[in-house]
């Protein structure tokens, strides 16, 4: 199985084999089976392990005093749930699971221990932290001056962006299990809203959405509408276009 969270780390640096020798066993440690729509960690809770997506999809949410859900992030494989666990006195939002989904359990202590270490994973593991406030960022961007079109265009090419980092993306098509509840509670739209944006986004060839797969016919055009600019994302080896992404420009090649 593709170590995905490594893959995502070394969009960042290269890692020696005893890097990748470390992060595989970390990965293969402990894994806990999830269902769909099962909460891995609520708000409130203490826990001493870190919490890695293997495989599946899950989300960063909150639930408002009226029982409203935000979705602040998607998790995609090779995401690290709570890299700042051993610093937290607990949880301040609550991890769900969308679909199926497998949780690597990595201790805390581990985890602490090489970020605090002068070497290429520590810079690797601080690099994810700053995309994952890259990533909340732009949700705020959406709320506060994207138009629905924009937010939709914006989030699905980031998703195949980041689908493509972790080698999960083919011919510009990646797994789309979200429903447009999910897609609602993410951008802060109505779900008719939503269906209605999906709904001019296929009659203009933009994407096809067909047995939970998402394909982005006209990447370049999905871009523009998104205004996109793949800084946030701090995809560092401008030059390396191996996995067909140009990391200067978040294109796809």
């Amino acid at each position: 199985m593709h170590n995905r969270w490594a893959m995502k780390m070394e969009q960042y640096t290269r890692f020696s084999d005893e890097d990748r020798r470390l992060l595989d066993n970390l990965v293969s440690l402990k894994q806990v089976q999830f269902g769909a729509r099962e909460d891995v960690l609520r708000e409130g809770d203490r826990t001493d392990h870190c919490h890695l997506i293997v495989a599946g999809l899950a989300c960063r949410y909150k639930i408002l005093p009226n029982g409203d859900r935000q979705i602040m992030a998607f998790l995609v494989p090779g995401d690290l749930c709570d890299a700042e666990v051993f610093i937290l006195a607990e949880m301040d939002h609550t991890i769900g699971t969308l679909t199926p989904t497998t949780v690597a359990m990595i201790p805390g202590a581990v985890i602490e221990d090489l970020l605090t270490k002068p070497v290429g994973l520590a810079k690797a593991l601080w690099w994810g932290t700053l995309t994952d406030l890259g990533v909340l960022r732009e949700r705020i961007i959406d709320h506060g001056r994207r138009d629905a079109r924009e937010r939709i265009a914006h989030l699905l090419y980031e998703l195949l962006i980041r689908y493509r980092m972790v080698g999960l993306a083919r011919d510009d098509s990646f797994d789309f299990p979200m429903t447009q509840i999910d897609l609602a509670d993410a951008t802060g739209l109505t779900p008719v809203h939503v269906n209605r944006v999906l709904q001019q986004m296929r009659e203009e060839q933009l994407i096809l959405l067909r047995n939970k797969t998402l394909k982005v016919v006209a990447p370049e055009r999905l871009k523009d509408i998104a205004g996109f600019s793949a800084n946030y994302l701090h995809l560092n080896r401008a030059h390396d276009t191996d996995d067909g992404l140009n990391r200067r420009t978040g294109d796809l090649v």
